[in-house]
Formats: C-alpha cells, sequence, structure tokens
C-alpha cells in the first residue's frame, strides 16, 4: 500500500491558521486535490477534520484522535488513534494507496513513512501560523513537476 503526503503550501511554508482557517483559496488547486484522492482513503488529524466539518465525499474519511470518546455521525468516517493504526485499519480494506492530508503533526509523523509526497507550492505567501515540515533533500527527491495557474505541484520519492 502506497503512502502518499498530499498538501498545499505556500512559498513562506504556511499551510494554515491554527484556528483551523484555511489561509488562501484555489480552486484549481483544490480540484488537482480532489481528483488526485477521490476513491481513495484520507488520512487526518482532528483539527483538520473538523475544519472541514464534515467528511470528503467519495473517500473513506479516516481520522486520528487521542480523545477516545469523540464520536462523529457519519457513515464514511473511521477514527483511530494513531498514524499506525489507520495504515493497519487501510491496508486491512485493501486499498493499493491512501493520502495523508494533514495537520501540521500528522504530516510531522508521516514524513518517516510514507513512500511518496504530493505537493502543491502556492505562488505566494500566506498568513498563518501552522507550517510544512522541512523537506529533507537527503530523504526526498523531486521526481517531476506539473505548473499549474498560481501553484506548482512538486512530486516526491523517498530516495532509495
Amino acid at each position: 500500500m502506497k503512502k502518499i503526503i498530499i498538501s498545499a503550501v505556500a512559498k513562506n511554508g504556511v499551510i494554515g491558521k491554527s484556528s483551523g482557517e484555511m489561509s488562501w483559496h484555489s480552486k484549481e488547486e483544490f480540484q488537482h486535490f480532489k481528483s488526485t484522492t477521490f476513491g481513495f482513503p484520507v488520512i487526518m488529524g482532528r483539527v483538520t477534520f473538523e475544519t472541514l466539518g464534515k467528511p470528503l465525499k467519495g473517500r473513506l474519511n479516516v481520522v486520528i484522535t487521542r480523545n477516545d470518546k469523540l464520536n462523529y455521525d457519519f457513515e464514511e468516517l473511521k477514527i483511530v488513534d494513531s498514524l499506525n493504526t489507520a495504515y493497519s485499519f487501510c491496508e486491512r480494506q485493501n486499498y493499493d494507496k491512501i493520502f495523508i492530508i494533514g495537520g501540521a503533526s500528522i504530516y510531522s509523523q508521516a514524513m518517516e513513512t510514507a513512500d511518496e509526497m504530493i505537493i502543491s507550492i502556492m505562488d505566494f505567501d500566506a498568513e498563518g501560523d501552522v507550517y510544512f515540515p522541512k523537506i529533507d533533500e537527503n530523504i526526498w527527491e523531486v521526481t517531476s513537476r506539473d505548473k499549474r495557474n498560481g501553484f506548482e505541484v512538486l512530486f516526491y520519492a523517498r530516495k532509495k
């Protein structure tokens, strides 16, 4: 099962605000995210899920939280206590790939185990206090780039 981190990151590294708000809205980048992840599980932290407000359609939504009393009434939602539990659950469901969609602490954990990353680098700096983790070029290499309107998508693979 391929583990893929996907994120949109401003030029200054911002991915959002600790209040849960998005720092920007890009219709084209959102379409890229949707078409890439549709049909596959998306793994996220509780704050990211609560920012969304409801599960993303057409995808199993796996929410990581340490709060074992948390209960959301959505069918396409699985609540787990760790990233490894999320991986194990998705593996048992026989998915060939899964996407890790945030937030910052989930990205940091996933960078240890992910196989690939798809990072949209926005063409601007953004206001915010939540940052994407530093990408270690000793571990990750850019395998391709796709220039879009307002951003560039960088595809990373873990170095062998």
